[in-house]
């Protein structure tokens, strides 16, 4: 598995990038042996160092996670650990995914376009805001991959992120899944064949 460590503003000296390789290689070949590349990144953040981890599975399957701390090795131990839990909770469905699912979802992934929007300005009360629309500031190609529900929701968790697109392999339509503020996941799985509801005055 490739390694890179990198450090924002920070000197990243080479015994913490040997501890990283070292640390980052042992996870992945214990719990999960198709890592291909993996990340970590320290930052400062007021008095405390931050590390956010990525370590990055076979297709489109990436492990995230952050840690804060007084030092750089304790930031890095605390999103390893973090990581690492991610991934035993899921190591069995891991297994079971990659068993000869990766060309069947290639082939049902959907082409898409993804986008970073530029935060809206502030309105003013003498300057009425212009509605042209967001302003796109980086567009990139991506897929939306043919996934059950709880793989879905497995990507999600591993991934870290508030919500997950995806297009459903039981039914073929587009669903979303999502982290509710109560800690429960919500899913979204619209009935295109019912009409439109009807929009309140």
């Amino acid at each position: 598995m490739q390694v890179s460590v990198k450090g924002k503003q920070i000197d990243v000296g080479e015994s913490l990038r040997g501890h990283v390789e070292a640390a980052l290689g042992a996870i992945a070949d214990r719990l999960a042996a198709r890592a291909i590349e993996g990340h970590a990144v320290f930052s400062r953040e007021a008095h405390l160092i931050r590390c956010e981890v990525a370590v990055h599975f076979g297709r489109d399957l990436v492990v995230h996670a952050e840690g804060d701390a007084t030092d750089a090795y304790a930031a890095f131990d605390q999103a390893l650990d973090r990581a690492g839990k991610r991934l035993r909770r899921y190591k069995r469905r891991l297994r079971d995914y990659y068993h000869g699912r990766d060309r069947e979802d290639a082939e049902a992934a959907l082409a898409a376009t993804a986008y970073v929007l530029a935060p809206e300005p502030e309105e003013t009360a003498e300057e009425p805001a212009a509605d042209d629309g967001p302003v796109i500031v980086a567009e990139t190609a991506t897929e939306i991959p043919s996934l059950s529900v709880s793989e879905a929701v497995m990507r999600m968790d591993l991934a870290a992120l508030p919500a997950f697109v995806f297009r459903n392999r039981k039914n073929g339509g587009l669903n979303v899944v999502y982290r509710r503020t109560d800690g429960h996941i919500g899913w979204v799985d619209p009935d295109l064949a019912a009409p439109p509801a009807p929009r309140a005055p």
